[in-house]
Protein backbone atom coordinates (compact mmCIF):
# COMPACT_ATOMS: atom_id res chain seq x y z
CA UNK A 1 0.00 0.00 0.00
CA UNK A 2 0.92 3.76 -1.03
CA UNK A 3 -0.82 5.39 2.14
CA UNK A 4 0.73 8.73 3.01
CA UNK A 5 3.97 8.16 0.77
CA UNK A 6 4.54 11.04 -1.76
CA UNK A 7 3.98 14.60 -2.37
CA UNK A 8 1.20 17.21 -3.61
CA UNK A 9 2.38 18.52 -7.08
CA UNK A 10 0.30 21.52 -6.70
CA UNK A 11 -0.73 21.30 -9.94
CA UNK A 12 2.70 22.54 -10.50
CA UNK A 13 5.77 21.46 -12.88
CA UNK A 14 8.45 20.65 -11.14
CA UNK A 15 10.70 23.37 -11.79
CA UNK A 16 7.56 26.03 -10.39
CA UNK A 17 6.90 23.62 -7.85
CA UNK A 18 10.70 23.79 -6.54
CA UNK A 19 10.84 27.75 -7.11
CA UNK A 20 8.20 27.89 -5.01
CA UNK A 21 8.66 25.95 -2.43
CA UNK A 22 12.78 27.21 -2.23
CA UNK A 23 10.95 30.76 -2.39
CA UNK A 24 8.37 30.32 0.42
CA UNK A 25 10.90 28.48 2.91
CA UNK A 26 13.04 31.55 2.56
CA UNK A 27 10.14 33.62 3.25
CA UNK A 28 9.22 32.21 5.96
CA UNK A 29 12.59 31.83 7.68
CA UNK A 30 12.74 36.35 6.52
CA UNK A 31 9.89 36.89 8.55
CA UNK A 32 9.02 33.27 10.63
CA UNK A 33 5.53 33.87 9.57
CA UNK A 34 3.65 33.60 6.07
CA UNK A 35 -0.18 33.62 4.42
CA UNK A 36 -0.30 31.34 1.98
CA UNK A 37 -3.00 28.27 0.84
CA UNK A 38 -3.50 25.64 3.31
CA UNK A 39 -2.11 22.87 0.50
CA UNK A 40 1.19 24.89 0.13
CA UNK A 41 1.64 25.47 3.75
CA UNK A 42 1.46 21.34 4.01
CA UNK A 43 4.43 21.45 1.55
CA UNK A 44 6.54 24.26 2.69
CA UNK A 45 6.51 22.76 5.86
CA UNK A 46 7.98 19.71 4.79
CA UNK A 47 10.67 21.15 3.40
CA UNK A 48 11.23 23.95 6.49
CA UNK A 49 11.50 21.39 9.08
CA UNK A 50 14.05 19.29 7.56
CA UNK A 51 15.98 22.44 6.59
CA UNK A 52 15.10 23.76 10.71
CA UNK A 53 16.47 20.14 11.93
CA UNK A 54 20.27 20.40 9.89
CA UNK A 55 21.01 23.86 11.30
CA UNK A 56 20.34 22.67 14.63
CA UNK A 57 24.01 20.86 14.02
CA UNK A 58 26.41 23.70 12.56
CA UNK A 59 28.51 22.33 10.30
CA UNK A 60 30.18 23.15 6.38
CA UNK A 61 28.16 20.02 5.12
CA UNK A 62 24.49 20.92 6.58
CA UNK A 63 25.53 24.50 5.43
CA UNK A 64 26.21 23.67 2.09
CA UNK A 65 22.68 21.19 1.73
CA UNK A 66 20.34 24.42 3.24
CA UNK A 67 22.60 26.73 0.68
CA UNK A 68 21.55 24.31 -1.92
CA UNK A 69 17.80 25.10 -1.27
CA UNK A 70 18.71 28.90 0.29
CA UNK A 71 19.72 31.24 -1.94
CA UNK A 72 20.15 34.24 -0.11
CA UNK A 73 23.37 34.08 2.13
CA UNK A 74 21.75 36.86 5.27
CA UNK A 75 18.79 34.38 5.67
CA UNK A 76 20.99 31.29 5.51
CA UNK A 77 23.06 32.85 8.25
CA UNK A 78 20.08 33.62 10.24
CA UNK A 79 18.87 30.27 10.29
CA UNK A 80 22.06 28.68 11.40
CA UNK A 81 22.92 31.51 14.04
CA UNK A 82 19.29 32.13 15.17
CA UNK A 83 16.81 29.88 14.62
CA UNK A 84 18.79 26.79 14.47
CA UNK A 85 19.79 27.28 18.73
CA UNK A 86 16.40 28.61 19.43
CA UNK A 87 14.99 25.16 18.33
CA UNK A 88 17.34 22.99 19.99
CA UNK A 89 15.49 21.25 22.34
CA UNK A 90 12.59 20.73 20.20
CA UNK A 91 12.59 16.91 18.53
CA UNK A 92 10.61 18.12 15.78
CA UNK A 93 7.18 20.37 15.01
CA UNK A 94 9.24 23.86 14.07
CA UNK A 95 5.99 25.24 12.66
CA UNK A 96 2.74 25.59 12.99
CA UNK A 97 -0.35 26.30 11.00
CA UNK A 98 -3.38 28.24 11.82
CA UNK A 99 -6.96 28.65 9.91
CA UNK A 100 -7.74 31.73 8.97
CA UNK A 101 -10.77 31.24 6.55
CA UNK A 102 -11.38 30.91 3.19
CA UNK A 103 -10.08 32.95 0.24
CA UNK A 104 -12.54 35.72 -1.14
CA UNK A 105 -11.84 35.01 -4.85
CA UNK A 106 -11.93 31.36 -5.19
CA UNK A 107 -12.72 29.73 -1.34
CA UNK A 108 -9.14 28.44 -1.05
CA UNK A 109 -8.06 27.56 2.36
CA UNK A 110 -5.89 30.41 3.99
CA UNK A 111 -3.67 29.71 6.56
CA UNK A 112 -0.93 30.94 8.43
CA UNK A 113 2.52 29.09 8.56
CA UNK A 114 4.86 30.27 11.32
CA UNK A 115 7.48 29.18 13.70
CA UNK A 116 6.34 27.86 16.78
CA UNK A 117 8.17 30.50 19.18
CA UNK A 118 7.12 33.29 16.43
CA UNK A 119 6.16 36.52 18.74
CA UNK A 120 4.00 39.16 17.30
CA UNK A 121 6.06 42.06 17.46
CA UNK A 122 2.97 44.50 18.46
CA UNK A 123 2.80 42.35 22.01
CA UNK A 124 7.03 43.27 22.02
CA UNK A 125 6.66 47.20 21.62
CA UNK A 126 3.35 47.45 24.41
CA UNK A 127 5.25 45.14 26.89
CA UNK A 128 8.12 47.75 26.60
CA UNK A 129 5.84 50.34 26.90
CA UNK A 130 4.22 48.94 30.48
CA UNK A 131 7.27 48.43 31.36
CA UNK A 132 8.49 52.09 30.72
CA UNK A 133 6.10 53.55 33.03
Amino acid sequence: MNHKNGFNPLSRTTAHRRAMTRNMVTSLFRYERVTTTKSKALEVRRAAEKLITRAKVESVHNRRIAAKFIADEKILNKLFTVIGPRMKDRNGGYTRILKMGYRQGDAADVVILELVDYKLPEADESDAKKSAE
